[in-house]
């Protein structure tokens, strides 16, 4: 447990349809072992001892939650999701902040199962450092080039302070909620929490977090997954 004295109400979006996998049923519902994605992901978040309450935003027509173990968890609650990611975030930060609007925000990924207890205390902890709110990160690794429309490399980017975003992303409720709804009335495409955050004007704070928190998007994620599962 970190010394952290905030309530904190984790946030996890699960709309979607991830159609990229060509499955037969939502991503986070494909199955890790012997559970599913989202299934890994919410036993991380719900067996953590800083975390309050789990809000997870579904699909109106979703038929696949209710089947899951954790989906009777007294420390969770489900609310209906949007069309977008940020919409089911907006929804669900809803909830929180007439639940309690002076707690903090840990909005996870649903497909993002290999998460770690380790990685979301050093967050939690981080709001030390970054009392605005921080991310989860992992520094660019690779050379990365930029292309022209038609695949030909135009240059190579810099590295040295690009990094990939992670999740859980750790925000205040209130604050979060507000730059999120402006953000989205203004049309602005917010691709995570820190997007709306940096919009706002606020520059959120970066936490170096592990590389095996992978969010499993394509088929070939799978088995990877399971192998980071499986080694942790």
């Amino acid at each position: 447990m970190s010394n952290n004295p905030r309530s904190i109400i984790a946030i996890v979006p699960a709309a979607g349809i991830g159609s990229r996998m060509g499955a037969d049923k939502p991503k986070q519902y494909l199955m890790l072992g012997q559970q599913s994605i989202l299934g890994h992901a919410l036993d991380t978040l719900l067996a953590h001892p800083d975390i309050d309450q789990v809000i997870v935003a579904l699909h109106p027509q979703d038929n696949y939650f209710n089947q899951l173990p954790q989906s009777q968890h007294p420390k969770l609650t489900q609310v209906v999701g949007g069309g977008e990611r940020a919409d089911s975030v907006l929804a669900a930060l809803d909830y929180a902040h007439n639940y309690n609007p002076g707690a903090w925000a840990l909005v996870h990924d649903a497909a993002r199962p290999c998460v770690t207890h380790q990685d979301i205390t050093q967050l939690i902890e981080s709001v030390a450092i970054h009392p605005q709110g921080a991310i989860l990160a992992a520094p660019v690794r690779d050379t990365m080039k930029r292309s022209d429309a038609s695949g030909l490399i135009v240059h190579t980017v810099d590295r040295s302070l690009l990094w990939h975003a992670l999740t859980p992303q750790f925000f205040p409720v209130s604050i979060l909620r507000t730059h999120l709804s402006a953000a989205l009335a203004a049309q602005v495409p917010i691709t995570d929490e820190a997007s709306a955050m940096e919009w706002a004007g606020v520059m959120p704070g970066l936490v170096n977090g592990r590389m095996d928190n992978i969010k499993v998007t394509h088929p070939d994620d799978l088995q990877l997954a399971t192998l980071f599962l499986a080694q942790q």
